[in-house]
């Protein structure tokens, strides 16, 4: 069953577009935001992982996303919005406030740390939520629990300062609005094999992951 997987996720993902792309009914969407932090890391990560949700969880995404600013009436279009990156985030005011009214209007956000952000993200997203603070998920959480079942939570795909990879949420009114994983690197799992030269094991178990995020910010 293993290779079988990987043998169709690496024939399906050179297939660019998609055979159904002219009817697909989504995109997923790459946060864009300012401080200097490089928002646009790992390009073909959202393809790769759209390409696979479609595979495994029978969703109908787009292979090309689409990128949306923090302060844009936009955000409210896509009910999924990832974010990476190394370095600064900063949000004014007025983004600040429209993010958190898109998360409490129903909206989902991904932040994957791609090595460096850390300090900056939780600074901006306390802005966002002053009253909450991020909490470590217990492995027994429903997100490592979708289609695909993590028992120890989050895979580790890049070594960064070889600590243990942690998923943190921020949740509104009981509702996990914002899933955080630290110290694992997804997105750059979800890239194409050349970029990272990942084992192929760990690039699945990347996407793996990336598809349950997605399942259960679809299934709230």
């Amino acid at each position: 069953m293993r290779i079988l997987a990987l043998l169709l996720f690496t024939t399906f993902a050179a297939l660019t577009p998609l055979p159904n792309e002219e009817a697909a009914s989504m995109k997923l969407a790459l946060l864009k935001y300012n401080g200097g932090g490089d928002w646009y890391a790992n390009p073909t990560a959202l393809p790769n992982l759209a390409i696979f949700c479609n595979l495994t969880l029978g969703t109908d995404f787009s292979s090309d996303y689409a990128v949306v600013e923090v302060g844009s009436a936009e955000l409210y279009n896509f009910p999924f919005v990832h974010m990476t990156g190394h370095g600064n985030v900063v949000f004014s005011d007025a983004e600040a406030e429209n993010l958190r009214n898109y998360l409490i209007g129903g909206g989902f956000l991904h932040i994957d740390d791609n090595y460096g952000m850390d300090p900056y993200v939780r600074t901006a997203m306390k802005k966002v939520f002053p009253e909450t603070e991020f909490i470590e998920l217990p492995f027994e959480h429903e997100i490592y629990q979708q289609k695909f079942a993590f028992q120890n939570g989050l895979p580790k795909v890049h070594k960064h300062d070889d600590k243990p990879p942690q998923g943190f949420g921020l949740f509104w009114e009981d509702r996990l609005v914002c899933f955080y994983s630290f110290e694992s690197d997804l997105g750059d799992g979800w890239e194409d094999e050349d970029v990272h030269n990942d084992p192929q094991e760990i690039r699945m178990q990347a996407l793996r992951m990336g598809a349950n995020i997605i399942q259960f910010a679809f299934q709230q």
